[in-house]
């Protein structure tokens, strides 16, 4: 098991996309009075930026098989350094819009680059523990996120936030130059026809269509809360604050999530029981969810276990979801990411139509445990 790369910095570049969007979060309804959208508008900035992450992941895992991992990885951040400065200067909504738009698409190389890099690096079992050690970084970053944004839009606005963000671009595109190898060095010519053929393949796979669906479910459970719950925080006269101080309650629960997920593996309980577990313990807190939307901010309390199921489930669906396809990492990574995305996507639409984070919650999780019912004899 050779490493070449510190995996301080790996879990950082994995946390970049969830730090991006949860220091977003509070200046939601800042951006709303700013340039005068509906509330449903103003979280298409939310769910169009997932459509276009998923376009990225598939870009750039196919550069990872073509021009190799370090320089998609520089090429994805520059992209997103270019969209964070434009939303600076953003003289509009749907100039912001675009903006978030061409940061999502780059800055989805911190996902699908390291997961590959990750991947070149370690067998299965291996991987499963180092997953399970990113995902105890993972529970920091909301809580980084949200409360760097909550601080930064009670001192200076929406924009002060996208300043920082471009700041940082820079910071890790010089990291990403000096301290990230190379590790896959036989560059493969990628065309069209092969990628096809390959989607084809992934999408007659059920064990891919199951993981894709449990990892959307998840996803839109957390990002829900990033894309609702703000409102409700206003509605019940709370600050951008204090909301995001409430990242605390979820980064516990993700902390706890990923060091009992690590210390189950390390007493060798196989993934899918973690997986079948979670899922379900998600629908449970949904309805605690639903039942307590409207009583204040109470649901934030069940938010604990949804986040606690997120970060034992989303390791183990991910360290096995591609173990049929070591011949073609990158590009079946950028695929498989395509596919999650887009779905992740397409569900914050809906929930963005619905605005009821408790309907959303239910409904979710329901579909992920409507996943394991239809592919229980699938292994991820």
């Amino acid at each position: 098991m050779k490493k070449t790369n510190p995996i301080w910095l790996l879990t950082l570049f994995v946390m970049l996309p969830q730090f991006v969007e949860t220091i977003y979060s509070p200046v939601l309804p800042m951006v709303q009075e700013q340039f005068g959208v509906h509330e449903e508008t103003v979280t298409l900035t939310i769910s169009l930026y997932f459509i276009a992450f998923a376009l990225g992941v598939a870009f750039w895992g196919v550069q990872c098989d073509r021009i190799g991992r370090k320089k998609s990885l520089e090429y994805g951040l520059i992209t997103y350094g270019a969209g964070t400065l434009a939303a600076v200067f953003a003289p509009d909504f749907m100039v912001l819009l675009g903006a978030r738009i061409i940061s999502a698409f780059g800055i989805s190389v911190g996902s699908i680059v390291t997961q590959t890099i990750l991947r070149d690096t370690f067998d299965k079992d291996n991987l499963s523990k180092v997953f399970s050690w990113i995902g105890i970084g993972l529970s920091i970053s909301p809580v980084i996120g949200m409360v760097t944004g909550s601080i930064l839009a009670s001192s200076g606005g929406h924009q002060s936030v996208f300043i920082t963000l471009c700041i940082l671009s820079i910071l890790f595109i010089l990291l990403s130059r000096q301290k990230i190898a190379e590790t896959h060095h036989v560059k493969k010519s990628i065309n069209l026809k092969t990628l096809i053929n390959l989607l084809k393949r992934m999408l007659l796979d059920q064990s891919i269509i199951k993981c894709c669906l449990l990892i959307m479910s998840f996803n839109v459970l957390l990002f829900s809360y990033y894309s609702l719950a703000p409102f409700i925080f206003k509605e019940n006269h709370y600050s951008s604050y204090v909301f995001g101080y409430s990242s605390i309650i979820l980064a516990g629960g993700t902390f706890v999530g990923a060091k009992l997920n690590r210390f189950l593996l390390l007493k060798n309980i196989r993934s899918e029981y973690l997986v079948k577990a979670s899922t379900f313990s998600a629908l449970a807190a949904s309805v605690f969810v639903w039942i307590l939307t409207g009583t204040g901010i109470y649901f934030v309390i069940p938010y604990f276990s949804i986040v606690m199921a997120f970060s034992v489930a989303i390791p183990n669906i991910l360290s096995t979801a591609l173990i049929h396809y070591k011949n073609e990492t990158g590009s079946a990574g950028a695929l498989l990411g395509l596919i999650y995305y887009v779905l992740i996507g397409l569900g914050l639409v809906s929930i963005g139509l619905i605005q009821n984070l408790g309907i959303a919650c239910v409904l979710f999780s329901g579909i992920g445990v409507g996943t394991l019912l239809l592919f229980g004899n699938k292994k991820n």
